[in-house]
C-alpha cells in the first residue's frame, strides 16, 4: 500500500492510495458550520446530533452528500451530464473517502411500516435483480449450493439413499400465505390426493377443510410414500 499526501491550510494529511477507511472533512464552513474538521469511519453506522441550528444539517446534507453527488456527476459522461446539470462545490477546503451518496429527508419518508432504504431509494428492485442472476443460491440448513436438476437426476439421488429408507415426495402448493385454502383442498380431492403436509404436519383432505386465515400458511401435497428400493424406479420417477 502505498499514500499520498494533500496539502490543505490545516497541513499535510496523508491518504492511502487504495483509498482513505474514513470520511475525511477539512474546513467545512458551509451556512453556520466555522470551518470544523470531522473524520466519519466508514462500515458503521454514524449518528450526528445536536441542538437546532447547530449544523447538522449543513454538515451531512449540504457538505458531504452534496460534495459526494457533485463528484459522481463528474464522473459521468458529458451527454449524461446534461440532463442532471451541475451542483455547486460546497464550501469545504478538503474532504476524501467519498463514495456516490444517497440521502432521504426525513419529511419525505413513506407512511408505510414496511418501507425501507432501499424501497424509498427504489435501489431494492436492483438489488433483488441482482442477487437473482449474481448470487449462487444455498441452503440455509446444510449450506450446500443449490442448483436445478433434471427429473433423472432427482430419481437418481433418491436410489443413492440406503436401502429401505422411507421417504415422501411432496409438492408445494402454498408457501408462507394467509388464507383459508379451502378451494385449493378441494381441488387437490377432486384429483385424487389424500393427504397433505400443512405447517410442517401431515394431515388428511377431507370435505370442507380449511385453515385459520388469519395465519401463513405453507401446504405441500403428499404425491407418494414408499420405501427407497430399486425396483421402485419407475414408481419414484413417475411420482417426480
Amino acid at each position: 500500500m502505498t499514500a499520498t499526501t494533500k496539502k490543505t491550510n490545516k497541513g499535510a494529511i496523508e491518504v492511502d492510495s487504495d483509498g482513505p477507511k474514513s470520511i475525511i472533512v477539512i474546513g467545512a464552513a458551509e451556512h453556520n458550520l466555522k470551518h470544523i474538521d470531522v473524520t466519519i469511519p466508514k462500515n458503521t453506522l454514524t449518528v450526528v446530533t445536536g441542538l437546532s441550528g447547530s449544523g447538522k444539517s449543513s454538515l451531512v446534507f449540504d457538505t458531504i452528500y452534496s460534495e459526494g453527488q457533485r463528484r459522481f456527476i463528474e464522473s459521468l459522461s458529458p451527454y449524461a451530464r446534461q440532463f442532471l446539470g451541475m451542483l455547486e462545490k460546497p464550501k469545504v477546503d478538503f474532504m476524501a473517502g467519498l463514495s456516490p451518496s444517497i440521502s432521504i429527508d426525513q419529511k419525505s419518508v413513506s407512511r408505510n411500516p414496511r418501507s425501507t432504504v432501499g424501497t424509498i431509494t427504489e435501489i431494492y428492485d436492483y438489488l433483488r435483480l441482482l442477487y437473482a442472476r449474481v448470487g449462487e443460491p444455498h441452503c440455509p440448513q446444510c449450506r450446500k449450493k443449490i442448483e436445478p436438476q433434471t427429473s433423472q437426476q432427482i430419481v437418481d439421488r433418491v436410489l443413492r439413499l440406503k436401502e429401505g429408507t422411507r421417504i415422501m415426495i411432496v409438492a408445494p402448493i402454498v408457501r408462507g400465505r394467509k388464507g383459508e385454502y379451502r378451494k385449493e383442498f378441494k381441488d387437490l380431492m377432486k384429483k385424487g390426493f389424500v393427504r397433505a403436509r400443512v405447517d410442517g404436519e401431515l394431515i388428511e383432505i377431507e370435505e370442507g377443510l380449511s385453515l385459520d386465515r388469519y395465519f401463513e400458511h405453507t401446504i405441500e401435497v403428499v404425491i407418494d410414500r414408499l420405501s427407497v428400493a430399486k425396483k421402485e424406479r419407475a414408481r419414484i420417477s413417475e411420482a417426480v
